[in-house]
């Protein structure tokens, strides 16, 4: 996660981030923030501008899935506008539970976010086997 996306200097706010189509469930919402939530970057609240108290919890994946890497397909690149994939921010919904080992990512639909064009879409990767419920935090032996 770069600070860029974090906070614009020059004007004082949070970058507006574009989603290309509405996250399933949430048609009027398309206009979203990213709020840091976590010291080390490590959680953020993907905020809505369109309805009052609509946030989603995001992480990106490398700190709890370091192999998840996602295949973003030609039409998602074009509806997003990516010149370089490099500029990719892949970030994954989180469902918290009672306490921190019950929350679980989902790496069935990841968030992919364009940082040059601030443009973002849910990618459904279906076929892939992957689980929308996945352990956030493996226990440890």
């Amino acid at each position: 996660m770069t600070a860029a996306i974090l906070s614009d200097p020059e004007a004082g706010t949070l970058p507006v981030i574009d989603f290309v189509a509405p996250l399933p469930g949430f048609p009027e919402d398309l206009r979203f923030v990213l709020v840091q939530v976590h010291e080390e970057g490590l959680l953020y609240a993907l905020t809505s501008l369109d309805s009052e108290g609509l946030r989603f919890l995001v992480a990106p994946p490398a700190p709890f899935f370091p192999d998840y890497a996602p295949e973003v397909d030609e039409e998602t690149l074009a509806a997003l506008g990516t010149a370089d994939p490099a500029d990719l921010l892949t970030l994954l919904v989180i469902s918290a539970g009672e306490s921190a080992r019950e929350a679980t990512a989902n790496l069935l639909a990841p968030i992919v976010f364009d940082q040059s064009t601030r443009r973002a879409t849910q990618l459904v990767l279906a076929g892939s086997g992957l689980p929308v419920r996945e352990p956030l935090l493996v226990p440890r032996a």
